[in-house]
Parts: C-alpha cells; structure tokens; sequence
C-alpha cells in the first residue's frame, strides 16, 4: 500500500512538471506582458527596465525553473487586468466554486447510485422504464440551456428561486460561504441542480449496468443457492462489486465539475473560479490562466490519488494483488 502511493505520488510529480511547462509556456510566450502592464507614453528604456526587473530577459530555463518554484509556493504573479497578486484572486472565488462543485457532486452520487440501483432491481417497471428515458435529458441537453430552461421557470414563472449571484454569504476566516444564510442556500439550488444532471444520468446508467452484470454472476448465484436474503446479496454483494467503477467514474467527474463549471457560473453569474478564468480569456490576463491551468491539473492528480487508494479500500483483490507484487 505505502509502495502504491509514493508510486502514485511520483507519476503525480511528473504530471505537475509537465503542465508547469505548459503553463510556463503560455505565460511567456502568449501576448507581451509589459505591455499589457504599461501605457503607449511609457519610453522603452523604462519597459526594458521593468523587463529586467521581472526577469524576461533571462534565459527560458532559468524563468522555467523560478515559474516553478513560485508555483510550489502559490505565487503566480500579478494580474495585468485587476493589478493584484493571482493566488489572492482564486483563493476569493475558490469558495464559491468547490461549494458549488460538491453539492452537484452529492446530489449526482445520491440519485444516481438510488436510481441506478433502483433501475437495475426492477429493470422491467413502468417507473424504471420512465426514469431511464427521462435520463436522455441529462446526456442530450446542453447545460447551458438546462440552466436556461430552469431559470425561466422556477425564476421568472413561479419566482421561487433566485436566477443569479450567490445570495448573502459569512465570512469564516479566509472562507466565504452561502451555506449558512437562506439566499445562499436558495442561489446555490439552480446551478448545482444544472452541474449535476449529467453527471447524475452517467453515474446512474453506469451503476445499473454494473449491477445487472454483477446480478449475473456465478458468486451471486451462489449466494442465493446458501439461503442468503435477497437484501443481503443486493446490497451486501452485488451493490459493493459495483462501486469500484462507479469511484473512478465520480473522481474523475467531480474534477471535471469543478474544471468545467464554467457554462454553469456564466449562465447563473455565479462568482467562482471558472467566471474568473472566463474574463481573463477575454482581456488576455495570462498569470491568471496559467494559476487556472495548474490549479486544475492539481485537482484532478489529487482526485486521482485518492481514487486509486479507494479502490484498495473496496476491492480486497486489489489489496491481495498488491501484497503479492511485493513479495
């Protein structure tokens, strides 16, 4: 187990010094940054003094190798729009968006796995039947206008919910959060409602195809053969089988939740991460897209870390493979 995870930590490494490179790239050689920092009627002696002040005119290697080490330290630079430090930028709409990216999470993981399993023990029900159709909704319709299509209704028809913003927040430390106040908690419903429903659909189909498989096998057979209850082969045997690809599945989307959440905070005006990233696109602030781009790639290696760890938790094949190995 320990040799798994500094494997794991090792390949994670290589992964960040690749998308360091990356973004290292972009922040250098996309647009000249002294001229987004300065006037038309600053002299190129002062632009070729601030270039020696922030180093451009070093070798690539050695502004590769402080890119690096400023990002090991969450420095990424100033932006050129807002003139103030990138981490502090994200850091102020990371909440919003990881608040946003786990309740979508959990509302994707709870219906999901219900529905899924609902769907694959009464596969031929008329609600089953239903719920699988009404799940073309999720994978066929874009989110933007799932976004769109709620607002209109449970916004601007029935006036329940509010269309935009994230409602009155409290402030504990560094963290800003809606959760505890009623106009958070209401602004938060819509979009994470929108985030969710493809995530919701995917998880829900995968579950239930894995069951019905799992429900085939020859130990589930067995098992019924011993006298087992039908609770205890649903949900003691077959259910734990298939949450193996289910965790990969929900890793790896809840980094794309939070990666992707930008259609979602556009349409909502919701104040995270991703809107941010949005507007700098569109004024070429490059600092913040290079700390968005490794923010990201931070994200998914973490998931994926804890993922591979999950998978010896609820798989003892996995523990048993990985002992033998060693020896």
């Amino acid at each position: 187990m320990l040799a798994f995870i500094i494997r794991r930590l090792a390949q994670s490494v290589l992964v960040m010094l690749f998308v360091a490179l990356i973004a290292f790239v972009i922040f250098r050689y996309v647009g000249d940054p002294i001229a987004s920092m300065v006037g038309v009627e600053t002299r190129l002696e002062d632009q070729e003094i601030m270039r020696d002040r922030l180093g451009l005119n070093d070798p690539a290697v050695i502004q590769f190798l402080r890119f690096v080490g400023n990002a090991m330290q969450g420095e990424f630079g100033i932006s050129y729009r807002l003139q103030q430090p990138v981490t502090e930028l994200i850091l102020s709409r990371l909440p919003a968006t990881i608040e946003l990216a786990f309740a979508s999470a959990m509302i994707a993981l709870v219906f999901g796995v219900v529905l899924g399993v609902f769907t694959a023990l009464k596969p031929k029900s008329l609600l089953s039947g239903a719920v699988m159709s009404a799940s073309l909704i999720g994978v066929s319709l874009p989110t933007f206008l799932i976004g769109i299509g709620l607002i209109y209704i449970f916004s601007v028809e029935l006036g329940w919910l509010p269309s935009f913003g994230r409602g009155e927040v409290v402030d504990l430390g560094w963290w800003r959060t809606g959760l505890l106040t009623e106009t958070g908690l209401k602004s938060l419903i819509l979009p994470a409602i929108t985030l969710s429903l493809f995530q919701l659909t995917l998880i829900m189909r995968l579950v239930r195809a894995e069951m019905l498989e799992v429900l085939r096998t020859e130990y589930i057979r067995f098992a019924r053969a011993r006298g087992l209850t039908q609770r205890a082969i649903n949900f003691g045997h077959a259910l734990k089988n298939t949450l193996v690809p289910v965790i990969t599945i929900t890793g790896l989307q809840l980094g794309s939740v939070i990666a992707f959440a930008i259609v979602t905070e556009t349409v909502f005006q919701w104040p995270g991460v991703g809107s941010l990233f949005i507007t700098s696109v569109q004024v070429v602030d490059v600092p913040v897209m290079a700390a968005y781009l490794m923010f990201i790639a931070l994200v998914f290696v973490l998931i994926n870390l804890v993922v591979d760890i999950l998978y010896f938790v609820v798989d003892p094949r996995l523990r048993v493979d990985g002992g033998s190995s060693g020896k």
